[in-house]
Protein backbone atom coordinates (compact mmCIF):
# COMPACT_ATOMS: atom_id res chain seq x y z
CA UNK A 1 0.00 0.00 0.00
CA UNK A 2 1.60 3.49 -0.73
CA UNK A 3 0.70 6.67 0.95
CA UNK A 4 -2.48 8.29 0.13
CA UNK A 5 -2.20 11.55 -1.82
CA UNK A 6 -3.71 13.15 0.76
CA UNK A 7 -0.59 13.01 2.50
CA UNK A 8 0.55 15.57 0.39
CA UNK A 9 -1.99 18.22 1.06
CA UNK A 10 -2.16 17.41 4.63
CA UNK A 11 1.91 18.07 5.22
CA UNK A 12 1.54 21.68 4.93
CA UNK A 13 -1.02 21.64 8.18
CA UNK A 14 1.03 18.76 10.23
CA UNK A 15 1.79 20.24 13.79
CA UNK A 16 5.39 21.63 14.05
CA UNK A 17 7.92 19.19 14.66
CA UNK A 18 11.53 18.48 14.44
CA UNK A 19 13.08 15.31 13.57
CA UNK A 20 15.85 14.07 15.44
CA UNK A 21 16.98 10.91 13.25
CA UNK A 22 14.83 8.35 10.61
CA UNK A 23 11.82 8.24 13.25
CA UNK A 24 8.99 10.28 10.48
CA UNK A 25 10.71 8.32 7.58
CA UNK A 26 10.47 4.44 10.38
CA UNK A 27 6.40 5.89 10.72
CA UNK A 28 5.92 6.07 7.60
CA UNK A 29 6.68 2.55 6.21
CA UNK A 30 5.56 1.32 9.68
CA UNK A 31 2.31 3.02 8.21
CA UNK A 32 2.91 1.46 4.73
CA UNK A 33 3.11 -1.49 5.94
CA UNK A 34 0.20 -2.11 8.70
CA UNK A 35 3.01 -2.49 11.62
CA UNK A 36 1.89 -1.36 14.25
CA UNK A 37 4.19 1.01 16.59
CA UNK A 38 5.35 1.67 20.38
CA UNK A 39 7.13 4.64 21.42
CA UNK A 40 9.34 4.97 24.68
CA UNK A 41 10.36 7.84 26.11
CA UNK A 42 10.06 10.31 28.90
CA UNK A 43 7.27 12.41 29.05
CA UNK A 44 7.36 15.48 27.14
CA UNK A 45 10.11 14.59 24.75
CA UNK A 46 7.70 14.79 21.92
CA UNK A 47 5.98 11.36 21.97
CA UNK A 48 2.39 13.06 21.19
CA UNK A 49 3.26 15.99 19.18
CA UNK A 50 5.27 13.31 16.70
CA UNK A 51 2.24 11.15 16.38
CA UNK A 52 -0.32 14.08 15.55
CA UNK A 53 2.46 15.63 12.95
CA UNK A 54 2.57 12.15 11.19
CA UNK A 55 -1.22 11.56 10.95
CA UNK A 56 -1.62 15.34 9.57
CA UNK A 57 1.30 14.26 6.95
CA UNK A 58 -0.22 10.77 6.02
CA UNK A 59 -3.77 12.97 5.79
CA UNK A 60 -5.54 10.30 8.38
CA UNK A 61 -7.99 10.87 11.59
CA UNK A 62 -6.21 10.50 14.65
CA UNK A 63 -7.44 9.57 18.11
CA UNK A 64 -5.84 9.92 21.15
CA UNK A 65 -6.65 8.17 24.32
CA UNK A 66 -4.53 8.85 26.97
CA UNK A 67 -4.65 6.08 29.58
CA UNK A 68 -5.09 5.70 33.02
CA UNK A 69 -5.79 3.18 36.15
CA UNK A 70 -9.17 3.31 35.27
CA UNK A 71 -9.36 2.65 31.68
CA UNK A 72 -11.15 -0.20 30.95
CA UNK A 73 -11.52 -2.44 27.11
CA UNK A 74 -15.10 -1.12 27.28
CA UNK A 75 -13.71 2.18 27.31
CA UNK A 76 -11.40 1.62 23.58
CA UNK A 77 -14.24 -0.33 21.88
CA UNK A 78 -17.70 0.69 23.25
CA UNK A 79 -20.78 0.30 25.54
CA UNK A 80 -24.28 -0.08 25.64
CA UNK A 81 -25.98 3.74 26.57
CA UNK A 82 -29.25 4.67 27.05
CA UNK A 83 -30.66 7.49 24.69
CA UNK A 84 -34.17 9.10 24.94
CA UNK A 85 -35.62 5.85 26.71
CA UNK A 86 -33.66 3.31 23.93
CA UNK A 87 -30.94 1.46 24.27
CA UNK A 88 -27.99 2.32 21.45
CA UNK A 89 -23.94 0.39 20.89
CA UNK A 90 -21.79 3.59 20.89
CA UNK A 91 -18.47 2.84 19.31
CA UNK A 92 -15.21 3.75 21.70
CA UNK A 93 -12.09 5.78 20.06
CA UNK A 94 -10.30 2.48 19.38
CA UNK A 95 -13.52 1.17 17.54
CA UNK A 96 -14.15 4.43 15.47
CA UNK A 97 -10.47 4.09 14.43
CA UNK A 98 -10.81 0.96 13.07
CA UNK A 99 -14.13 1.84 11.27
CA UNK A 100 -12.93 4.84 9.32
CA UNK A 101 -9.03 3.71 8.96
CA UNK A 102 -7.73 5.96 11.39
CA UNK A 103 -4.76 5.94 13.68
CA UNK A 104 -4.89 5.54 17.19
CA UNK A 105 -2.77 6.54 19.78
CA UNK A 106 -2.80 5.32 23.46
CA UNK A 107 -0.59 7.46 25.16
CA UNK A 108 1.33 5.39 28.65
CA UNK A 109 -0.61 2.30 27.63
CA UNK A 110 0.78 0.95 30.93
CA UNK A 111 -1.10 2.79 32.92
CA UNK A 112 -4.22 1.07 31.34
CA UNK A 113 -6.04 -2.21 32.84
CA UNK A 114 -4.62 -5.55 31.75
CA UNK A 115 -8.10 -6.12 29.94
CA UNK A 116 -7.00 -3.18 27.41
CA UNK A 117 -4.29 -5.12 25.81
CA UNK A 118 -6.15 -8.27 25.76
CA UNK A 119 -8.07 -6.36 23.35
CA UNK A 120 -5.11 -4.82 21.34
CA UNK A 121 -3.64 -8.46 20.95
CA UNK A 122 -6.08 -9.28 17.81
CA UNK A 123 -5.39 -5.75 16.32
CA UNK A 124 -0.95 -6.44 16.34
CA UNK A 125 -0.59 -9.68 14.39
CA UNK A 126 -1.60 -10.92 11.20
CA UNK A 127 -5.23 -10.83 11.63
CA UNK A 128 -5.59 -6.97 12.14
CA UNK A 129 -9.10 -7.74 13.60
CA UNK A 130 -11.18 -6.03 16.42
CA UNK A 131 -13.81 -8.52 18.02
CA UNK A 132 -16.30 -6.91 19.95
CA UNK A 133 -18.41 -9.42 21.86
CA UNK A 134 -21.11 -7.32 22.85
CA UNK A 135 -22.03 -6.40 19.76
CA UNK A 136 -21.08 -9.97 18.33
CA UNK A 137 -18.95 -8.20 15.55
CA UNK A 138 -15.89 -8.99 14.03
CA UNK A 139 -14.24 -6.14 12.90
CA UNK A 140 -11.04 -6.33 10.14
CA UNK A 141 -9.40 -3.30 10.22
CA UNK A 142 -8.66 -1.83 6.94
CA UNK A 143 -4.70 -0.85 5.46
CA UNK A 144 -5.02 2.26 6.39
CA UNK A 145 -5.80 1.89 10.23
CA UNK A 146 -2.57 2.10 12.41
CA UNK A 147 -2.39 1.26 15.95
CA UNK A 148 0.56 3.23 18.08
CA UNK A 149 1.04 2.81 21.70
CA UNK A 150 3.57 4.73 23.96
CA UNK A 151 5.19 4.28 27.88
CA UNK A 152 7.56 6.19 29.55
CA UNK A 153 10.31 3.37 30.72
CA UNK A 154 11.10 4.95 33.56
CA UNK A 155 7.84 5.08 35.56
CA UNK A 156 7.94 1.19 34.75
CA UNK A 157 7.59 -1.05 38.45
CA UNK A 158 7.05 -4.57 38.44
CA UNK A 159 3.10 -3.76 38.98
CA UNK A 160 3.41 -1.75 35.58
CA UNK A 161 5.22 -2.75 32.91
CA UNK A 162 4.70 -4.36 29.17
CA UNK A 163 4.37 -8.32 29.44
CA UNK A 164 7.45 -9.08 26.82
CA UNK A 165 4.45 -10.97 24.81
CA UNK A 166 2.72 -7.62 24.48
CA UNK A 167 6.11 -5.54 23.59
CA UNK A 168 7.17 -8.09 20.93
CA UNK A 169 3.94 -7.72 18.71
CA UNK A 170 5.11 -3.66 18.06
CA UNK A 171 7.80 -2.31 16.50
CA UNK A 172 9.65 -0.26 18.71
CA UNK A 173 11.40 3.27 18.82
CA UNK A 174 13.43 5.24 21.61
CA UNK A 175 12.48 8.77 22.03
CA UNK A 176 15.09 11.11 24.53
CA UNK A 177 14.93 15.03 24.30
CA UNK A 178 16.90 16.79 21.01
CA UNK A 179 20.09 17.62 21.49
CA UNK A 180 20.50 21.24 22.42
CA UNK A 181 21.08 23.18 19.12
CA UNK A 182 17.51 21.03 17.90
CA UNK A 183 16.06 22.03 21.38
CA UNK A 184 16.81 25.59 21.04
CA UNK A 185 15.67 25.71 17.98
CA UNK A 186 11.93 23.95 18.94
CA UNK A 187 11.67 26.30 22.25
CA UNK A 188 12.27 29.50 19.66
CA UNK A 189 10.07 27.98 17.07
CA UNK A 190 7.14 27.14 19.82
CA UNK A 191 7.50 30.16 21.99
CA UNK A 192 8.23 32.58 19.75
CA UNK A 193 11.16 33.71 22.48
CA UNK A 194 14.34 35.00 20.35
CA UNK A 195 17.19 32.07 20.39
CA UNK A 196 20.05 33.69 22.38
CA UNK A 197 17.13 33.97 25.33
CA UNK A 198 16.33 30.26 24.86
CA UNK A 199 19.89 29.07 25.01
CA UNK A 200 20.57 29.42 28.76
CA UNK A 201 16.97 28.54 29.35
CA UNK A 202 18.05 24.60 28.09
CA UNK A 203 21.39 24.82 29.78
CA UNK A 204 19.75 24.62 32.25
CA UNK A 205 17.19 22.35 31.71
CA UNK A 206 20.19 19.77 30.80
CA UNK A 207 21.89 20.67 33.90
CA UNK A 208 18.28 19.79 36.14
CA UNK A 209 18.35 16.59 33.99
CA UNK A 210 21.08 15.52 35.10
CA UNK A 211 19.67 15.33 38.19
CA UNK A 212 17.36 12.63 37.53
CA UNK A 213 17.82 9.36 39.85
CA UNK A 214 18.78 11.10 42.50
CA UNK A 215 16.68 14.12 44.10
CA UNK A 216 13.79 13.59 40.76
CA UNK A 217 11.88 10.99 39.04
CA UNK A 218 12.00 13.27 36.08
CA UNK A 219 14.02 15.72 33.97
CA UNK A 220 12.69 19.35 32.47
CA UNK A 221 10.41 18.25 29.71
CA UNK A 222 10.92 20.26 26.77
CA UNK A 223 7.12 20.98 27.22
CA UNK A 224 7.86 22.63 29.97
CA UNK A 225 10.78 24.14 28.16
CA UNK A 226 8.28 26.03 25.92
CA UNK A 227 5.83 26.68 28.51
CA UNK A 228 8.51 29.01 30.50
CA UNK A 229 10.18 30.51 27.12
CA UNK A 230 6.53 31.07 26.66
CA UNK A 231 6.18 33.36 29.70
CA UNK A 232 9.42 35.07 29.27
CA UNK A 233 8.31 36.20 25.91
CA UNK A 234 4.90 37.47 27.47
CA UNK A 235 6.35 39.54 30.24
CA UNK A 236 7.58 37.88 33.13
CA UNK A 237 10.65 38.16 34.24
CA UNK A 238 12.74 35.17 33.92
CA UNK A 239 13.71 34.06 37.45
CA UNK A 240 9.66 34.07 37.94
CA UNK A 241 9.16 31.73 34.20
CA UNK A 242 11.81 29.61 35.88
CA UNK A 243 10.52 28.70 38.89
CA UNK A 244 7.13 28.14 37.95
CA UNK A 245 7.85 26.16 34.60
CA UNK A 246 10.96 24.61 35.37
CA UNK A 247 11.39 24.26 39.20
CA UNK A 248 8.14 23.94 40.63
CA UNK A 249 6.07 21.04 38.37
CA UNK A 250 9.46 18.93 39.39
CA UNK A 251 8.98 18.56 42.82
CA UNK A 252 7.04 19.13 46.16
CA UNK A 253 9.83 18.67 48.17
CA UNK A 254 10.41 21.94 49.76
CA UNK A 255 14.41 21.01 50.14
CA UNK A 256 14.79 19.72 46.62
CA UNK A 257 13.47 22.69 45.34
CA UNK A 258 15.74 25.00 47.06
CA UNK A 259 18.36 22.86 45.76
CA UNK A 260 16.83 22.94 42.23
CA UNK A 261 17.17 27.03 42.82
CA UNK A 262 20.54 26.94 43.74
CA UNK A 263 21.50 24.50 40.54
CA UNK A 264 19.31 27.76 38.58
CA UNK A 265 21.10 30.27 40.63
CA UNK A 266 24.63 28.27 39.49
CA UNK A 267 23.85 27.49 35.77
CA UNK A 268 22.51 30.66 34.53
CA UNK A 269 25.25 32.92 36.75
Amino acid sequence: MSVTPLAAAHAADAPYYQPIGDECELFEHAYRHQLPMLLKGPTGCGKTRFVAHMAAKLGRPLYTVSCHDDLTAADLTGRYLIKGGDTVWVDGPLTRAVREGAICYLDEVIEARKDVTVVLHPLTDDRRILPIDRTGETLEAPDNFMLVVSYNPGYQNVLKALKPSTRQRFMAMEFDFPPAELEIEVVAKESGLAKEKVVPLVRLANALRDLKGQDLEEGVSTRLLVYCATLIRSGIKPDRAIRAAMLEPLTDDTDVRQALLRVAQITLG
